[in-house]
Order: structure tokens, then C-alpha cells, then sequence
């Protein structure tokens, strides 16, 4: 009985301690992320120059996914998160000094976001992989809604604070604070968490790389609910294009250019995604957890249509933050969902597709969604991909496969 206690307080003690350390350094991230996105915003006031820093921010991850999800598969994973840190916290020490210089060349938030967004492609992977290590398997949706909360609030209070500090000091200041809280995280990681090394890593590795990635593509191919789980995410993920990027667009032509109304629709969003992971985080879902998604997928149809045709803008923001209350609910399920479903040693890789197709398809959508807005209403967008997320969201509640999937089995320690 006492081992049992001593376990359950070490799963405690090692999640708070990980996720503390992840939640400050994500902090650190997101003041900076916001002061470049402003910086770049008013010094070129140039749609262009924020088309490309967008793309240099998701292109590397995009591309690295795959081979991190590999390496969360052959080497430590703790190890991996540290890294990554660690170039990111480099990085960003290096513009400081850049900054404090005199060099003020926007295309070293270009080189920034490239390098900031293939430290995230290394740590994904790692992180969804390295949870089941962590947490008891029965935890894990607890845990991840827990975990998804602390984002949005973290998400919800970084712009915030970043502009405060702006409106004060300078962006060298933030990029220093970033440094600080980057080490904090790096500190915790690697002299009080203590986390086992995986079975596979600590093998000696006999395949190449390119042989580990075949390998977890044929993983991918050969589960039969695997492949209509990413193909049902990819789909899903083109189709939120419109409400995840449009959305701030139709809100300036429809209701007025105010910058408090592009602040209180991400408010709201905020809002309801703090909500969302403290509902699902004590709810648990459904017993199937893909009847979950299903649930949350047709919430986000309908509040998608919903924001192509409400009247009044206070109305526009409860919908949203409807929208953000299902996020977590819908996604949370799907994570836990891989984390038991899929054995150790593949989990780096699964997570690496699972990366590419998070990371490609909104901004795939915005390539076929961003043209057509200039000459169709955006309300009408929205209406057209709310009714094909509904439909899509019931097939996903009524393949057999899926929910087979779906039912909950706790795999042997």
C-alpha cells in the first residue's frame, strides 16, 4: 500500500513539476511571439512582411515533424524538450544582443520565427510522447484537459502582458525575459524531473533514420483506425480555416474596424477554452472518447455556422466562446486517444504525423479559403464549412472502426 502511495505522490510530484516548467517557458515564448508579430506589424504595416513571418513560423515545424517524431522514438525524450529550449532560449539571446547593437533588421524576426518554429517541430513530438511515461494511463484526459487550461490561460494573458511591457520598455527587455524563463524550465527539467528513459531509446539502435520513418508510416498505414483518424484531422483542420483565420477579417467588415473588438473575440475564445479544459479535465467525456470528438466536432459545426449569421456582435462573441469551450473538448479525447492506443515506441512518430497534419492543413485551407474571400462573403464561407464540419463530425460518430477505437482499454504497465 505504501508503494502504491509513494507512486501516486512521485506521478503527482513529476506532472507538476513538468508542466509548471512548460507552462513558464511557454509564457516566455508567447511575450515574445506577440511583442515580433506587433514589431513587424508597425514598423512595415505590410500584409506581406506578416505573410512572411507566418510562413517562416510553421514551414520548419511542418518539415521537421516526421524526423522529430523519429528521434522522440530513439532518443530521451526529457532530453529532447531540453534541447529544444535550449536553441530557442539561444536564439532569442542572440537577437537581444543583435538588438541591443543596433541591428533592427526585420529579417531577423524572419530568421527568429524559422528558429523558434523548428525548436516547437522537436518538441511536439516529444512532449505528446512523453506524457503516458509520466502520468497513469487512467490520468491521462485529466491530465491533458489540465494541461490545455494552462495554455489558454497562458495564451490569454501573454498578449496582455506583452503589451504592458512595451508600452514601457523595450522588445530587448522581453526577448531577455524570454532567455529567463527558457533556463527556469530547462533548470527544472533536468535537475528535479525524473523520468525513465523508454525502451526503445535505451536500446541499441539498429535501423537508419529514413528505415525508423518508413517503419512508422507502415505503422500508420497497417492500423486500420489510424489512417481514418488523421485523414478525419486533416479534412477537419482545412475546413476550420475559415473561423481560425478569417474570422478577425469578417469581424472588421461586418461589425467595424475597433481594435477592442479583435481583442474581445480572442478574449472570448481565450475564455472558453480555459472553461473547456476544466470541463473535460473533470467531466472526462463520454466513455467513447471518439463519440466525445464527435460531440465537440458537431459544436464547433454549428457555432462555425452560427458566426457566418448572427445579427449582433455580443451574440458573435458568445458563439465564440462556445467555439472555444468545445476545442478542448474535441481535442483532448483525441490526444488521450493516441497516448493509449499506440504502443511506446511508436508514439514519437505518430505524433510527428499527427505534427505535420496540425501544422500544414490550416493554412493549406487558407491557400484555397484566403483568395476566395476577397470576392465571396466571408459570412457565406463560414456557413458552407460549418454544415461540412457537421456532416463530417457525424461520420465520425458513426464509423465503426473509430468507435471501436474509441472504447477505453488500459494497456498493461
Amino acid at each position: 500500500m505504501n508503494t502504491m502511495n509513494n507512486q501516486k505522490e512521485n506521478w503527482l510530484r513529476n506532472i507538476i513539476l513538468f508542466l509548471s516548467s512548460q507552462t513558464i517557458s511557454l509564457f516566455g515564448s508567447s511575450l515574445v511571439q506577440y511583442a515580433m508579430m506587433w514589431h513587424i506589424t508597425l514598423t512595415t504595416e505590410s500584409g506581406f512582411m506578416m505573410t512572411l513571418y507566418i510562413i517562416c513560423g510553421f514551414i520548419p515545424t511542418f518539415i521537421l515533424s516526421p524526423v522529430a517524431g523519429v528521434w522522440a522514438d530513439r532518443y530521451n525524450r526529457k532530453m529532447l524538450i531540453i534541447m529544444a529550449d535550449a536553441l530557442i532560449a539561444v536564439a532569442t539571446f542572440i537577437l537581444a544582443i543583435l538588438f541591443l547593437l543596433g541591428y533592427h533588421a526585420i529579417w531577423l524576426f524572419f530568421v527568429m520565427a524559422a528558429v523558434r518554429a523548428f525548436g516547437s517541430g522537436i518538441q511536439m513530438p516529444a512532449v505528446g510522447a512523453i506524457l503516458p511515461q509520466i502520468v497513469p494511463q487512467d490520468k491521462l484526459t485529466k491530465v491533458n484537459g489540465v494541461n490545455g487550461s494552462i495554455q489558454a490561460i497562458t495564451m490569454f494573458v501573454s498578449p496582455m502582458v506583452s503589451a504592458a511591457l512595451l508600452g514601457f520598455t523595450s522588445i530587448e527587455v522581453i526577448f531577455f525575459i524570454d532567455v529567463i524563463t527558457a533556463a527556469i524550465a530547462i533548470f527544472t527539467l533536468l535537475f528535479f524531473l525524473k523520468v525513465s528513459v523508454h525502451k526503445k531509446a535505451a536500446e541499441k539502435q539498429k535501423a537508419g533514420y529514413f528505415s525508423d520513418f518508413i517503419q512508422g508510416l507502415r505503422y500508420v498505414n497497417n492500423h486500420v483506425f489510424l489512417k481514418k483518424f488523421f485523414i478525419f484531422f486533416a479534412i477537419f483542420f482545412v475546413l476550420m480555416a475559415p473561423a481560425a483565420f478569417l474570422t478577425p477579417l469578417q469581424v472588421t467588415r461586418s461589425f467595424g474596424d475597433d481594435y477592442w473588438r479583435l481583442s474581445a473575440i480572442e478574449i472570448a475564445f481565450s475564455v472558453g477554452m480555459m472553461a473547456g479544459g476544466g470541463i473535460i479535465a473533470s467531466w472526462g467525456g463520454f466513455h467513447n472518447k471518439v463519440k466525445t470528438m464527435s460531440f465537440a466536432s458537431i459544436i464547433m459545426g454549428i457555432c462555425t455556422f452560427a458566426l457566418g449569421i448572427v445579427p449582433l456582435f455580443w451574440i458573435y462573441l458568445v458563439f465564440m466562446a462556445i467555439f472555444g469551450i468545445a476545442m478542448p473538448i474535441f481535442s483532448t479525447p483525441g490526444t488521450v486517444l493516441l497516448q493509449e492506443k499506440i504502443e511506446e515506441e511508436y508514439l514519437g512518430r505518430v505524433f510527428g504525423v499527427m505534427g505535420m497534419i496540425s501544422t500544414s492543413m490550416m493554412p493549406f485551407g487558407m491557400l484555397i479559403f484566403g483568395p476566395i474571400a476577397d470576392f465571396v462573403k466571408i459570412e457565406w464561407l463560414l456557413l458552407g464549412t460549418g454544415i461540412f464540419i457537421m456532416i463530417l463530425a457525424i461520420s465520425l460518430g458513426k464509423n465503426k472502426d473509430l468507435i471501436v477505437a474509441g472504447e477505453p482499454t488500459l494497456k498493461e504497465p
